[in-house]
């Protein structure tokens, strides 16, 4: 009799004390599923992962840095590029969850066009941009890439995994610009994000 007692003042001495309650069961419950949300599908800008496999049709899933082990006994993989072939860059401290990318072109044995999304701007698609091999054996293992703010190659190198191969490709449904400069408008990931592509990073090399 006691607790119920106790419990019916709670509830109807005051409004006071029902409303701080539930403040504070709406923050911890808001707190818990901002903590169990994994880093990118907090952001709603389209990833590469869904871009790549796309325009690619490379269909695997997951975060980028982990195609290269996944297409291993479902794709062919190599370290010479060819039109259609995805990019697979490691993951780095700089670059945590890799990055992948088509290729669209093939200039040289030194030089590639990439079509990719989410590298110059957040959540941008670039189309037919400049990756150029920049490793001393010339295998592709290390490359620059087109960075839009620079309006050139960018600064940094990155390593890369190799060429994963598919045989077709299904057709392009994102519209976007050719390249992502400031002005453009940043594309928005909605229903057409995969969130298998979104998974939890617990540590980067």
């Amino acid at each position: 009799m006691m607790r119920l007692a106790t419990l019916n003042s709670f509830l109807t001495g005051g409004s006071m004390n029902f409303r701080a309650f539930a403040a504070r069961f709406a923050l911890v419950v808001s707190c818990a599923l901002m903590t169990a949300v994994p880093a990118q599908a907090k952001s709603a800008y389209l990833q590469c992962a869904p871009y790549a496999r796309q325009v690619s049709g490379v269909n695997i899933h997951g975060n980028a840095w982990t195609w290269w082990g996944q297409a291993a006994g479902r794709y062919e993989r190599g370290n010479t590029p060819k039109i259609g072939a995805v990019m697979s860059f490691k993951k780095t401290a700089k670059n945590p969850f890799g990055h992948v990318a088509m290729v669209s072109e093939v200039v040289s044995d030194r030089e590639v066009l990439l079509t990719h999304a989410n590298w110059s701007r957040r959540g941008g698609i670039e189309r037919n941009v400049r990756a150029v091999d920049v490793s001393a054996a010339g295998d592709w293992s290390e490359v620059r890439v087109w960075f839009a703010p620079l309006g050139d190659l960018g600064t940094s190198s990155y390593p890369v995994n190799g060429f994963i191969y598919s045989d077709g490709a299904e057709d392009d449904a994102f519209e976007a610009p050719q390249m992502a400069k400031k002005a453009d408008k940043v594309l928005v990931a909605s229903l057409t994000l995969d969130l298998s592509d979104l998974k939890l990073e617990t540590g980067a090399n």
